[in-house]
């Protein structure tokens, strides 16, 4: 039974992170070991920049991308790659296309820019798959209970820069990116994606 390294993308109040621990608890459910984790965070050093992007104060697109890129080095380097090396499944609430889609596509940095950052960050390693929530903007934000982030904080045009830099990538990495219907019942949609991951896992 090989290893499956799977991460979930989308909006803040896209459902993601609801979907990150089905499919964890589904692949445990069939004798699997599982490792959770998210980001930015995940790792010690992951959690202080967590706080420094989403807690601080203004942050320029570079810096901002740099600083993901680093928490997400530390991440593959501690938890991911020693994972999947042992034989885990790795289930990720975001992962590199996050960057792609908010630093490379809506703040303008370039997204093979930023690909060739995260790549030289991560060793190259990417998920076997992506699943891609994909809800409208203003529904994800009337999901939302916490809140809002200095990224959320950005406003509705940013969002839907994002949302549409999501769409954009699902098509550029189709091979990888599997976008399905956020607004659908949790339940559903983790028998959806659980039936998508089959040829991999």
């Amino acid at each position: 039974m090989n290893s499956v390294f799977v991460s979930f993308e989308g909006l803040d109040g896209s459902g993601k992170t609801t979907q990150a621990r089905l499919l964890a608890d589904r692949l445990r459910a069939e004798g699997r070991e599982v490792v959770e984790t998210r980001e930015p965070g995940g790792t010690r050093l992951g959690e202080e920049v967590r706080a420094l992007l989403l807690e601080g104060g203004d942050v320029s697109p570079w810096a901002e991308a740099a600083l993901f890129a680093a928490a997400r080095a530390q991440l593959v380097e501690e938890v991911i790659r020693p994972a999947l090396e042992r034989g885990a499944d790795v289930v990720c609430d975001r992962y590199l296309d996050s960057s792609l889609a908010y630093q490379g596509l809506a703040r303008g940095l370039g997204v093979e820019r930023v690909l060739e950052l995260n790549l030289a960050a991560t060793g190259e390693l990417l998920p076997d798959r992506t699943f891609l929530l994909l809800v409208a903007p203003e529904e994800a934000a009337g999901r939302r209970e916490d809140e809002p982030d200095r990224i959320e904080r950005e406003g509705d045009g940013f969002a839907a820069r994002v949302d549409q830099a999501y769409r954009e990538l699902a098509e550029s990495f189709a091979g990888r990116i599997v976008a399905v219907d956020g607004s659908r019942g949790p339940d559903e949609l983790a028998d959806l994606i659980r039936e998508r991951l089959r040829d991999v896992a």
